[in-house]
């Protein structure tokens, strides 16, 4: 457990939770007369405050970008097969409880499990030390990918990128227009257009005024480049 905590950066002062984490249903199911808690209520717990840490710094880091695309640099960051990566890393299957059957069958490299694992650490950095630590914890192991993944979104800085390219030869400013919407009132889908100078650059539709805008500065960019 001291290695353990070295590596996560976090001293417990409770080790049960830290202990709960790394429990595999196997293994409380293989252990029933001992009463063994195991980590899938820790790890809906640590779901919970993954998504809210890296909610809430992809929104105060990157306040150009629109919700649609918010949610999609969330969810590429807390998937599935980032977590086991980080988990991985951690070498957490080396200190996980498995039962004699997810042993057998390689559960100690297993993507879900390590995914579940990582998510129920964050649980209990939370339960055993409040959000402070648990941000710490998650921030130093997905920081770096936030940003990286960032980079990966050409879409998300659209109407930024256009304007850079118009304003090398033109003051005159780029005007953006929503041209129509359909669908109910709780699932509409904006459209919208880009002009410059009388002309339209681009035209773009999404679930969001914000995300038609950024839809029509990049088909506008994407006509400037040929």
């Amino acid at each position: 457990m001291d290695k353990l905590e070295k590596t996560i950066g976090y001293t417990f002062k409770n080790r049960a939770f830290l202990v709960t984490a790394l429990t595999h249903s196997s293994y409380a199911n293989e252990n029933k007369h001992l009463g063994v808690e195991y980590n899938e209520r820790l790890e809906f717990l640590g779901d919970a405050v993954l998504g809210f840490i890296v909610g809430s710094y992809v929104f105060k880091h990157f306040p150009e970008i629109p919700e649609g695309e918010l949610t999609k640099l969330r969810a590429s960051v807390v998937c599935e097969t980032m977590l086991s990566k980080k988990s991985k890393a951690m070498n957490i299957g080396e200190f996980m409880r498995l039962g004699r059957g997810e042993e057998m069958t390689g559960g100690r490299t297993r993507i879900s499990i390590l995914a579940d694992a990582f998510e129920a650490i964050i649980g209990a950095i939370y339960m055993d030390g409040g959000i402070e630590p648990a941000e710490k914890f998650i921030l130093s192991q997905l920081e770096g990918e936030i940003k990286i993944m960032r980079t990966g979104f050409k879409s998300l800085d659209s109407k930024t990128n256009l304007q850079e390219i118009i304003q090398q030869t033109s003051k005159v400013p780029l005007i953006y227009s929503i041209i129509d919407e359909k669908g109910p009132a709780h699932n509409k889908e904006f459209f919208a257009s880009v002009s410059h100078n009388g002309k339209v650059l681009g035209t773009g539709s999404g679930s969001s005024k914000k995300e038609a805008e950024q839809a029509a500065a990049q088909q506008a960019i994407e006509h400037l480049g040929k």
